[in-house]
């Protein structure tokens, strides 16, 4: 279910994507695909739980994609924390709902860098980020 180090790529098979920054009250949406290696940002998730989730799958039918990306949370030195854990949560509820292979990026300083560049959809603009860090993995 992750991409990183020593991971293996998803194959050249999956093109298009739909990701998340997941957060507590709001969560970040962007859609891209691999042959552009750019994203998107939809309109953020504001809901909880099972409301989240029939959100989620709006966005699913809508765009169909190969995959799904999620961005998960670490302290600066690498720790998880709380975040972390219900990031990975999200990410195992996706794929147990809708059946996707679901990829982890380790999605430190998103938020912060989608703030910094002035973004009115922080949420969604961290999504946009998260998946473009994963599009370049890719190359």
């Amino acid at each position: 279910m992750n991409a990183g180090p020593g991971r293996p790529l998803p194959p050249a098979t999956l093109q298009s994507f739909l990701a998340f920054d997941y957060g507590l009250k709001r969560t970040g949406v962007a859609t891209g695909n691999r042959l552009l290696a750019r994203a998107s940002p939809q309109k953020s998730i504001h809901a909880e739980g099972q409301a989240r989730l029939e959100q989620v799958a709006r966005y699913v039918r809508e765009w169909q994609p190969d995959a799904l990306v999620v961005g998960v949370p670490f302290h600066p030195d690498g720790a998880e924390h709380e975040n972390t854990v219900r990031a990975r949560r999200f990410a195992r509820q996706l794929h147990g709902r809708f059946g996707l292979p679901v990829y982890e990026v380790d999605e430190r300083y998103s938020t912060t860098e989608a703030l910094s560049s002035g973004a009115r959809d922080a949420d969604a603009a961290s999504a946009c980020i998260i998946l473009e860090q994963f599009l370049r993995s890719l190359e």
